[in-house]
């Protein structure tokens, strides 16, 4: 099995074996954004300065949401808000994540009743072990067993931002194990926190505008 993308690991993590969504769909889109940036940035394709996203490399890297992203950055310097870019990106992000994942072979959809008889489609796991490679790395970095790298510095956040903690299924409290995988990400990089910060203020902002 190959790696899959950090925004391929975030989906499986946000969603039970079972592939039931565990955390509200335009949030997890917002962290699939966020996700995508953050490996665009450790990839040297973009920058974050000053709330500002800037294009360093423009070429194909072979992951067609990525390249899709990087699209999506305007030429000109008034339309670089890194928000409104990742709010931008992040509206049909959720359904292309999960057809990727389909086209790969991970995910199979499945049709399903409730009470017997209203049909409905949720998309499954082909095999444990994608969620089990997704996970590994947050697992081994909130217990301590491995030091981790950005990426996966950047995963724990997200992961802690979306409180989809309970698939990680450690013995540890909720709230600890929040603040754990939170501090990882503040104490790893400038980049990790950046981009888990900006989820974080995305996701906020959105909850406080429906009540509005």
């Amino acid at each position: 099995m190959n790696r899959l993308p950090l925004h391929q690991d975030l989906y499986l993590i946000a969603h039970s074996e079972a592939g039931k969504l565990l955390t509200h769909p335009s949030s997890l889109a917002l962290a699939l954004a966020g996700a995508v940036l953050a490996e665009l940035i450790l990839d040297d394709r973009v920058a974050v300065v000053q709330g500002r996203v800037t294009v360093l490399e423009r070429g194909r890297t072979g992951d067609a949401i990525a390249d899709a992203m990087v699209d999506l950055i305007p030429r000109d310097r008034d339309h670089e808000d890194v928000k409104f870019w990742i709010k931008t990106a992040a509206k049909d992000l959720y359904e292309r994540t999960r057809d990727d994942l389909v086209a790969k072979g991970v995910l199979a959809p499945v049709t399903k009743r409730r009470m017997g008889m209203l049909p409905y489609l949720r998309y499954q796991l082909t095999d444990i072990t994608w969620a089990v490679r997704a996970a590994s790395g947050v697992r081994s970095a909130a217990e301590g067993f491995k030091e981790p790298d950005t990426r996966c510095a950047v995963l724990c956040g997200l992961v802690s931002v979306l409180r989809v903690e309970a698939e990680l299924y450690l013995n540890q409290s909720s709230g600890r194990l929040i603040e754990r995988l939170r501090a990882i990400a503040d104490e790893d990089s400038f980049e990790a926190k950046q981009v888990v910060d900006l989820v974080d203020t995305l996701i906020a902002e959105a909850a406080v505008a429906i009540y509005r």
